[in-house]
């Protein structure tokens, strides 16, 4: 008996070794599983590599960690990413963006003339699903899943030409309170970019896990997501590698583009008290919201930045030519926060109604992370600061923060070393999310 517990103890012994040593000498295998953030307005691919525990977001042929879910078509072709951003000056009818917005959702008619009427793009109802007009040299529509299949199939092919392998599994990453269909919607995108999706986890649950909550005793953690369209706040309870949302609020018509819009109607105003006559050319209103989504972004680390756009203004006069001008103007910080004052504290209204459903006063909230580039303005860090009495943990990209976790969680799913907690999310069928207009 204790030469068979020998022999036992030296196997073992040397299985730890040639693990031990493999890991040390061998090149550690390609990543099997691809983590993915089908995000509004931008959306990222990571992967876990096995060994050294590190989190790579992939980016594109340029460095650039995040693509924009834009999806431009065109007679010859149809373009995602940047590649259709850049197109949307010249083709803006047929450049969709926002469908994550649209997928899986049952529209009335009237709801979704309203959803749709900021979009240059035609939205059209059909039987309760939103569909995409699209003319190029035919008509024809598409179908929200459809768009983002293009972009899930842009992000594989990027993993795929990084990695040097074929990439056929996945983890993706929805809202919280996205309902069975609309999740199955995603899968449905997924499926036809030829990927089969192992889990499906809620996005704060994956910042969580990008911040190494699902690692640390802590239990009760506050997840506010304030992205390019929307602002989801979620109160999550730990319990060992188990995650329980308490509460889920959120404004589904707030978030950076609703900032660009006030600074755009200030510059829209601006210049017709200059030239006597606003910007009305399609071209023109589309290089004014370049301008300021760029000078919004340049307000986070600068007090001011100056505005300078060439402009072809019609004179009323003759529809052709029009007048050619150059609009300047210096913004500073402080008006950036005077115009979106109320929509800045709209942002803490969704946070004291998951504090009250989850019956927690907000001294005994443990972590406060930050999701989504929006959270960078500092007036949006400040007001929370402020509320909470204690800085929000701010160790990860705001923009990179789903996109890590569930790159982490994909390389649970794929079995990758070193080992980790997986994160187990606890369902709870009775959980609502409140929105607030």
């Amino acid at each position: 008996m204790a030469g068979e517990m020998s022999i036992l103890g030296s196997a073992i012994l040397a299985l730890l070794l040639a693990g031990y040593f493999g890991q040390q000498y061998l090149p550690p295998p390609k990543p099997k599983v691809i983590g993915l953030d089908l995000g509004t307005t931008f959306c990222s691919v990571g992967v876990f590599h096995a060994g050294t525990g590190d989190v790579e977001v992939i980016g594109d042929q340029e460095g650039r960690k995040s693509i924009p879910s834009v999806v431009s078509f065109t007679a010859t072709d149809i373009h995602a990413g940047y590649e259709g951003q850049e197109l949307a000056d010249s083709n803006p009818h047929n450049t969709i963006y926002d469908a994550k917005r649209f997928i899986g959702k049952i529209f009335e008619p009237e709801g979704l003339e309203e959803e749709s009427s900021r979009y240059q793009f035609k939205v059209l109802y059909n039987n309760g699903s939103a569909e995409f007009l699209v003319s190029t040299n035919r008509t024809f529509t598409v179908s929200p899943e459809f768009i983002s299949f293009q972009l899930l199939r842009k992000m594989k092919k990027m993993a795929e030409k990084h990695l040097g392998v074929v990439v056929e599994k996945a983890v993706i990453s929805v809202p919280a309170e996205f309902d069975e269909r609309q999740r199955n919607y995603t899968i449905k995108a997924a499926r036809l970019a030829g990927l089969e999706i192992l889990r499906v986890i809620n996005e704060p649950t994956a910042a969580a896990m990008a911040y190494g909550l699902h690692k640390v005793d802590v239990s009760n953690v506050l997840v506010v997501d304030l992205g390019g369209g929307t602002l989801d706040v979620s109160l999550l309870n730990k319990q060992g590698g188990m995650f329980l949302t308490r509460a889920m609020a959120g404004n589904n018509k707030l978030g950076g583009q609703d900032f660009s819009q006030r600074l755009l109607r200030h510059t829209m105003e601006r210049i017709q008290q200059e030239h006597g006559t606003p910007p009305t050319r399609k071209e023109d209103i589309h290089r004014l919201r370049q301008a300021v989504e760029a000078a919004k972004l340049n307000l986070t680390f600068e007090p001011s930045v100056m505005l300078r756009i060439p402009l072809h203004l019609e004179t009323g006069e003759d529809p052709e030519p029009s007048k050619p001008v150059v609009f300047e103007e210096r913004i500073t910080r402080e008006l950036f926060e005077e115009l979106n004052a109320d929509l800045f504290q709209k942002i803490l209204v969704p946070v004291e109604r998951v504090l009250a459903e989850g019956h927690l006063d907000k001294e005994e909230v443990d972590e406060i992370v930050l999701v989504g580039g929006s959270t960078r303005i500092p007036r949006v860090r400040q007001l929370i600061s402020e509320y909470f009495s204690k800085d929000p943990n701010t160790s990860v990209d705001p923009d990179l923060a789903v996109v890590t976790g569930v790159a982490i969680q994909a390389g649970i799913m794929g079995g990758s070393w070193p080992l980790q907690v997986s994160a187990i999310e606890v369902p709870n069928k009775h959980l609502r999310k409140t929105n607030f207009s």
